[in-house]
């Protein structure tokens, strides 16, 4: 879709936020990217439809939460962005016997539901607090980390489709494996929304749980610089930063993104670096792994936009 060809919408009775040629670099993790040519921040779930419902029916549309997993190329996104943090937040307790469920609206950030579930005596949370991103990114790639799932814990997912209609679906409905998540019909649907359900237990404990997680996290991650998480997939029966390593790739540059020397998994953009410059490092890896251990490392980040 050509920019020219970008269709104005009708924007009366709309509640949210509504702007054109926004730089992403603002709203993703990695600090890096260029425009999207129209972006929105609904007021809630009921605007969010009306919105999708005015937009044209083959517009590229992409859900962005803390744009911890994104990559804008410098070329820019030619379609709407639809921004979910601090505007899609509701996050609320439902009582159950022998068990409770989180609602969390796709907007909210996965460490908030786990600090939740803590205050409210909930065990089996914790490992969202390592998750740098919201409930609706966790949900569309089954987000995990500690040995534990996004979709382990979901009860029930709420999703909206191009139209802005609201369904509820339940886990059998997805194939759902390792940083994968796809709909066992063919739907053009996101996820707005989740019910997940969590045992009762001891707060305390999963509160020191939490503590020592993020720990762990601030201890053998590159927190003070702008990253995207990781990278890579682990191939089966390996670990991606073990093999990046091995290639003694650590530190490798390209403009200004640079192969984390704390952790290989992760590229790191040190000030300056341009989404070319990340895309072209992650290709760098995995030719170079490729070539040293005939192992394909398939990206976790999604990379989205023109060149």
């Amino acid at each position: 879709m050509d920019m020219a060809e970008l269709v104005q919408i009708q924007t009366s009775g709309l509640r949210g936020e509504l702007r054109r040629d926004e730089p992403m670099h603002k709203h993703v993790s990695w600090r890096a990217g260029g425009v999207a040519h129209r972006t929105y921040a609904p007021a809630d779930l009921d605007d969010l439809g009306v919105f999708l419902g005015r937009l044209p029916e083959q517009e590229p549309i992409l859900f962005v939460g803390l744009g911890s997993n994104l990559l804008v190329r410098d070329g820019g996104f030619r379609g709407t962005v639809v921004f979910t943090h601090r505007v899609l937040g509701r996050l609320f307790l439902q009582e159950a016997a022998g068990y409770a469920e989180i609602y969390a609206e796709a907007g909210v950030a996965s460490p908030k539901v786990a600090r939740f579930a803590a205050v409210h005596n909930l065990e089996g949370a914790e490992f969202l607090a390592g998750i740098p991103g919201t409930a609706g990114g966790a949900l569309a790639m089954n987000a995990g980390c500690y040995g534990a799932e996004t979709w382990d814990a979901v009860a029930r997912v709420r999703t909206m489709d191009r139209a802005g209609r609201m369904q509820i679906r339940e886990p059998g409905e997805y194939a759902v494996g390792y940083r994968s998540v796809l709909a066992l019909q063919a739907r053009d649907e996101f996820f707005v929304a989740a019910w997940f359900r969590f045992a009762r237990g001891d707060g305390e404990a999963a509160r020191r749980r939490i503590k020592e997680l993020l720990a762990k996290r601030i201890a053998t991650q590159p927190l003070a610089e702008s990253n995207a998480g990781s990278v890579f997939r682990n191939p089966p029966g390996d670990h991606a930063a073990r093999l990046i390593q091995a290639s003694g790739l650590k530190g490798r540059r390209i403009g200004g993104a640079e192969v984390s020397t704390v952790h290989a998994n992760f590229i790191v953009n040190k000030g300056e670096a341009t989404a070319r410059d990340i895309e072209e490092l992650i290709i760098l890896v995995q030719e170079t792994v490729k070539r040293d251990w005939e192992v394909t490392l398939e990206r976790e980040v999604r990379i989205v936009g023109e060149a």
